[in-house]
């Protein structure tokens, strides 16, 4: 690996794009996402699959981070705490950021799919379906808990956030860097899609009117579907489920937390 290149001056331009990691919409603008942290750099570089266009390090990031920068195809720039601070705009404590390119629209960084409404080349029986989860501590954790019981595609319906967004990525451990992801062009009809492709839908939903998640028998292909925090699924996407599903609890309390909900949920289906 040759040594990183020591970046001395605020406006170097070779860091200027990490002026703008707050700046979400020039980052969409030119097609870049950041990963903040040495774990989710270090994972970054582990999956191999993004393209990577810097990587912004302090000597001490450089030096925990040594085993896997020579992965990196791209120029890795060390920067003292001060600097990298400045450049930031905010205290970088961890010292460690990078720079990658988004897939194209529609496309997932790990899999090839021939449209949003079709499934992947290879078999696929576990997937999370988000509808308007637009919360990027929710994103971050939900695709945080697929990622821990092996959910091979998350379906991200309407008013859904951005998994690439810095804080859901930071949330999720890099989890969203992992696990393949779509975004619905049709919406119910994806859910049907899902059907006719063989998965049963399961819509979880606090209404005590329902089937209780004890009573949900192990499916070979199933599809989990989660709403919004408050609104929780629409009536559209409740009606294109196969099962509506509640998690039994207490009258003191009226609904969870859309990520503990739906961990309590894909613990009971996909407990190995």
């Amino acid at each position: 690996m040759l040594p990183p290149i020591v970046i001395d001056t605020l406006d170097d331009p070779r860091v200027a794009d990490y002026q703008h990691i707050a700046d979400h919409q020039h980052l969409l603008h030119h097609g870049l996402f950041v990963a903040e942290g040495r774990l989710v750099v270090r994972r970054l570089l582990d999956l191999r699959h993004w393209s990577i266009e810097s990587i912004l390090l302090t000597p001490a990031a450089t030096e925990n981070l040594a085993d896997v920068l020579p992965l990196s195809p791209a120029p890795i720039y060390q920067v003292d705490q001060d600097l990298m601070n400045a450049i930031a705009g905010f205290n970088i404590h961890r010292g460690c950021l990078a720079l990658a390119r988004r897939p194209p629209a529609d496309d997932s960084p790990t899999r090839q799919w021939t449209a949003l409404d079709r499934t992947a080349t290879g078999p696929l029986g576990r997937v999370l379906v988000m509808e308007g989860v637009n919360n990027p501590d929710n994103m971050g954790g939900l695709f945080r808990t697929a990622a821990a019981f092996g959910v091979e595609l998350v379906v991200l319906g309407p008013q859904c956030g951005d998994p690439l967004y810095r804080k859901a990525i930071r949330t999720s451990m890099g989890a969203t860097l992992a696990v393949p992801y779509v975004t619905a062009r049709r919406w119910p009809g994806a859910i049907a899609d899902l059907r006719a492709d063989g998965f049963a839908v399961a819509a979880l939903t606090p209404r005590r009117d329902t089937v209780p998640l004890n009573d949900l028998r192990r499916q070979a292909k199933l599809a989990l579907m989660v709403g919004a925090e408050g609104d929780g699924l629409s009536e559209a996407a409740l009606t294109a489920a196969n099962f509506r599903v509640h998690i039994p609890m207490t009258p003191a309390v009226d609904s969870l937390n859309v990520t503990t909900a739906a961990s309590i949920a894909m613990y009971h289906c996909w407990q190995e």
